[in-house]
């Protein structure tokens, strides 16, 4: 028979977190305050099955932990907050899961943010995080506004930019060149004998640095006639399917490069309506590598990030930092990581 707890009762709703104690919860475990403590804040200092009794002795009498209070003590609250640009597609999936793993597992609890790819409300966004006294912040890119950038600065705590690399991070910074991404998908295209190109793009910051890049290198290359549709943020299939339509009133392009792997999965859409067939009238590449980027047909060419390795990477510098606090801030090492990425060639091109 399962083992039942009396759950104490509270005289309100409003009352019944201050009412339940931690000293509530070690009795209904069967352990000391201490212990309780522990498996609250450091679970990796604690057995799992002592971890388990505690964390359902909290289930059973409805205890919340007061976290300002007990950050106010120790000056730690053991909360990251991720911001990021939108959830409306996968690309960063992957980052941020390996991000809250390597977090949670060492004890840290994630808030996630989204700044809708807008200086201003991710400044907002920091502003209103900040006051809930964060040990850490992960920020998606490298472009603040002024006010951001000084605010983080003087809040002197751990900062990570991720997807982007930058000389002047405002503290550590993982992820890869955007502006390398746009010459070597360039190059790489024009190596497979491709001579009239089309663009299609969302208003991002950084999809559209990788697309200027990749204009300034084709010009390189004495391609200077080049169609650009650039649509308003996030991207999807329909943004894809009107960003195709564009191009093709004005132009005959050869090959098709697109932002993100959800754009080019629309423009695939796109050119089967019209009867196109890809590659032959018209190629198609990508960025991202989504997880469906393989399996749609023809099965698309695009620029594989390691979004795993960018929050693995991310979670790793902010634990290192955390326990590398007692040092003077002078004495403490930058992180600058370049992921890198990869050219994955399929059918499409």
């Amino acid at each position: 028979m399962a083992k039942r707890y009396e759950r104490k009762q509270a005289p309100s709703i409003a009352g019944a977190a201050e009412n339940v104690t931690l000293i509530d919860v070690a009795r209904v475990a069967g352990v000391a305050p201490m212990t309780v403590s522990r498996a609250l804040n450091r679970p990796e200092l604690v057995r799992s099955d002592t971890q388990r009794k505690v964390l359902e002795a909290v289930r059973a009498t409805g205890y919340v932990p007061n976290m300002l209070a007990g950050g106010l003590a120790s000056s730690k609250s053991r909360l990251v907050a991720i911001l990021l640009p939108t959830i409306a597609n996968s690309i960063f999936s992957d980052t941020v899961q390996a991000l809250m793993d390597g977090l949670t597992t060492s004890g840290y609890q994630t808030l996630l943010g989204l700044t809708g790819y807008s200086t201003a409300r991710e400044e907002a966004l920091v502003e209103a995080i900040l006051g809930r006294r964060p040990d850490g912040i992960v920020l998606a890119g490298t472009s603040h506004s002024e006010a951001t950038i000084e605010r983080l600065t003087k809040a002197k705590i751990p900062v990570v930019e991720i997807w982007d690399l930058t000389d002047k991070p405002i503290d550590m910074v993982i992820g890869f060149s955007h502006e390398k991404v746009g010459e070597e998908v360039a190059r790489h295209l024009v190596g497979k004998g491709y001579t009239r190109f089309g663009i299609v793009s969302v208003d991002d910051p950084r999809g559209l640095r990788r697309c200027e890049s990749l204009k300034d290198e084709l010009a390189r290359h004495d391609i200077v006639d080049t169609s650009f549709a650039v649509l308003p943020a996030p991207a999807t299939l329909q943004a894809g399917r009107e960003g195709l339509s564009r191009l093709l009133a004005s132009a005959s392009p050869q090959v098709v490069v697109c932002s993100s792997d959800t754009l080019a999965q629309g423009v695939l859409a796109e050119a089967a309506s019209r009867g196109l067939h890809v590659p032959r009238d018209l190629a198609v590449m990508g960025f991202g590598d989504l997880s469906t980027a393989a399996h749609v047909y023809p099965a698309l060419s695009t620029v594989r990030v390691d979004g795993a390795k960018i929050g693995q990477k991310a979670a790793e510098a902010l634990l290192s930092r955390f326990a590398d606090e007692s040092r003077p801030e002078s004495e403490r090492l930058g992180v600058r990581v370049d992921t890198g990425f990869t050219i994955v060639d399929r059918q499409s091109t």
